[in-house]
């Protein structure tokens, strides 16, 4: 009898598709049943092939063997997962497999995933698609009882392969050129280079900040009902900032103790919609800003919410909508049903009807995916990470069943010796959806008494404030990832930075990969909350063109991968732009005459470990642990040991970790450290230990804040 066979891009994907289809006997890299054979990749298992699989002379980076162009870009098993890719070819090849099911990520790198792996086996079966949102067992049979041709994908395949070939094309030659040119190694790409350009730029503005003094002048007045606070402004200085402070003084000693006038009363109800469901770069935002969650981890937590816990749906989305087939009563009724969320989403099931608009379902506005919502199934018990993510994901989606967030809002204009002051009260009329968020600040805005236009006021007292001009803020996650997919406001030209909307730098998913590149390339650092370029990458933004460093040339690129997976463009095009970009980078590093001068280091290739020894004894394994420039790593990584702890850990607690703490560590002691609160910027005194059970290894506990003077 024939068979299906699935193929999964995790195991644990597999394992949950073949426990819905009842196909769960074990076999040797898979699992079976009586109609369907499931197996999985391990995420990618081809990649492309290194310059030296071409011609092993090119394993030397020399000028003359610029620029890297292969007639056919090649693909090549990735050695560590090569067994797992012969269990695939081989039961792909299998005379009782019939048909094949792609069950690989719903985007554009599963797709490409699952294509590798087709044509590295030469296989020519008919494949059918499972496109699914979300990973719970009614949302996997309905994807099974609505599969799709694989060509309906043929777009989205095509899009990642531009993708994944232009990346390599542009990253392998320009990296070459560069460091050849400059005597350093250096990492540039295509999407990294201009996003690190925005760090770059925005340091330079910061140092490059020369802080000016301006004084405000601030009046207390009196009316019937009571008192309230102006500010200062005329017609031709409305922010109310002056220059000098005898000018401020004069003014301050002119009006106080005077008899004013209320010179108008403006009063309106401002309404304040739901903001709109999250997508997967409006949830790493919002993580970094109340949690200081990176971008990576943020993605982490939400993939294990979807993959592991079945509690989300999609979380690689780009969508902020959902498309109408989506069944919404399930879902508040689980919250509802919740000790959490349950006042709230009893709220909307009382609402005579289900309060549906643009803003929450527009299937136009959908693309791959929709947005990420909870899923019908209940919360059990979740790790701190994964209920605060959840809990995010959770509160928007109630919230945007809620009715808007009114105020009252009345701004006034009070003369006195004819000079002029601002003065602006807010009451809350309805709460709406804000009723979700107990802990947000209130706006600022001081609460007036009654006032009436023409009642007189008087002028108890004046102050003058001095105050200083701030620089721009440095980019944290959050605001660099919205800079990132708002690239298109960086550009001069209106018609370029129209055709670049919802086409920025990377893509939701690409993002957070895109940061934590710069980090371990050693381009950024955090610092706290707050992301700051080193030394070697102002000086490579200083040496490379705009047309590598700006967000136009990126935009462009991001809105022609988009065309391709629309069937606007042919991908042929799309290539042979970036060849003739590879040759002019190629040809400007080579004439380059650049007065830079990076520090001195190895090129080609990683830097080796520090001869310092082993540390200690891998917890892991067992195996000895050694020191590189950029991590504490396992002497048997080749055998498979994945254990790291980077050095730029502790980084955002402004801690640097020695070889001894990691010593201390290994031997299971606790390290006094001496660090910096993320958030707060407190001062603290704690203890650090290793959990090997930890995506972040290190931990810090007894945390102590120091009181001021310690």
């Amino acid at each position: 009898m024939s068979k299906t066979l699935i193929i999964a891009e995790k195991p644990s994907v597999g394992r949950d598709i073949g426990r819905v289809l009842k196909a769960t006997s074990k076999g040797d890299g898979f699992i079976f049943g009586q109609n369907y054979i499931i197996s999985w990749a391990i995420g990618h298992l081809v990649t492309l092939c290194e310059p030296e699989d071409y011609d092993p002379a090119l394993k030397r980076w020399t000028a003359a063997s610029l620029p890297i162009l292969p007639a056919q870009i090649r693909t090549k098993p990735i050695k560590k997962t090569a067994s797992q890719l012969r269990v695939l070819t081989r039961l792909m090849k299998d005379k009782d497999v019939s048909s094949i099911i792609c069950a690989t990520d719903s985007g554009r790198e599963g797709e490409l995933i699952f294509r590798y792996i087709y044509n590295h086996a030469g296989c020519g079966k008919p494949v059918m698609r499972l496109w699914i949102s979300s990973m719970t067992d009614e949302a996997i049979r309905e994807g099974f009882a609505n599969l799709r041709p694989l060509a309906d994908f043929d777009n989205l395949y095509q899009s990642a392969l531009c993708r994944s070939h232009s990346d390599w094309l542009v990253g392998i030659n320009a990296s070459r050129a560069y460091s050849i040119a400059n005597n350093s190694n250096l990492s540039i790409g295509r999407v990294q280079t201009p996003t690190l350009a925005m760090i770059v730029s925005r340091q330079a503005e910061i140092d490059g900040f020369v802080p000016k003094d301006y004084w405000e002048i601030y009046a207390d007045f009196t009316v019937a009902d009571g008192q309230y606070l102006g500010k200062w402004f005329s017609e031709a200085n409305k922010e109310g900032r002056l220059d000098t402070k005898d000018k401020a003084s004069e003014i301050a000693a002119k009006v106080k103790g005077q008899k004013g006038r209320v010179q108008s009363v403006t009063a309106n109800t401002v309404r304040t919609p739901p903001p709109l469901l999250h997508d997967l770069g409006d949830l790493q935002q919002e993580a970094n800003r109340r949690f200081g969650f990176s971008a990576s981890k943020t993605l982490s937590v939400a993939q294990d919410l979807y993959e592991k816990r079945k509690l989300i749906t999609y979380p690689r989305t780009d969508s902020r909508h959902l498309s109408p087939d989506i069944k919404l009563p399930p879902v508040i009724a689980m919250l509802a049903n919740s000790a959490e969320y349950g006042e709230y989403g009893k709220y909307i099931q009382s609402l005579p009807k289900l309060p549906i608009t643009k803003r929450i379902v527009d299937a136009s506005k959908v693309t791959d995916h929709h947005a990420i919502i909870p899923t019908g199934k209940g919360a059990g018990a979740l790790t701190t990470d994964e209920a605060k993510i959840y809990d995010l994901i959770a509160r928007r989606f109630l919230a945007v069943f809620h009715p808007a967030h009114l105020q009252n809002v009345t701004e006034v204009v009070t003369e006195a010796t004819f000079e002029t002051f601002y003065s602006k009260g807010a009451v809350v009329v309805d709460l709406g959806w804000k009723c979700l968020y107990g802990n947000e600040k209130p706006d600022k805005a001081d609460l007036l008494p009654t006032i009436a236009e023409g009642e007189d006021a008087q002028v108890d007292k004046t102050t003058v404030k001095a105050k200083k001009t701030q620089p721009p803020k440095p980019y944290t996650e959050a605001t660099l990832l919205s800079a990132m997919e708002n690239a298109g406001r960086l550009v001069e030209d209106d018609e370029i930075a129209q055709a670049m909307k919802g086409s920025g730098l990377g893509t939701a998913a690409t993002r957070a990969a895109t940061i934590e590149r710069l980090i371990t390339v050693g381009y950024i650092v955090r610092k706290g909350k707050a992301l700051a370029p080193t030394d070697k990458a102002k000086l490579l933004i200083q040496i490379l063109p705009t047309e590598i460093t700006s967000a136009e040339t990126t935009g462009r690129w991001e809105k022609g991968l988009n065309s391709i997976n629309q069937g606007n463009m042919q991908p042929n095009r799309f290539m042979g732009s970036i060849e003739k970009f590879v040759r002019y980078l190629v040809e400007d590093a080579r004439n380059a005459r650049n007065s830079v001068a990076f520090p001195a280091e190895e090129r080609g290739g990683k830097k080796s470990a520090k001869k310092t020894g082993a540390l200690g004894k891998c917890l892991k394994c067992g195996g000895d642990v050694l020191e590189n420039s950029k991590s504490f790593y396992c002497a048997k990584w080749r055998e498979g040991c994945k254990f790291t702890i980077w050095k730029n850990e502790t980084a955002r607690y402004e801690y640097v970790l020695k070889p001894a703490d990691v010593a201390s560590l290994l031997r299971g002691e606790v390290v006094p450290a001496k660090i910096v609160m993320p958030d707060t910027r407190e001062r603290a005194d704690a203890q650090m230990t290793i959990d090997v059970t930890s995506p972040s290894i290190l931990r810090f506990i007894n945390v102590n804040v120091r009181t001021s003077g310690q």
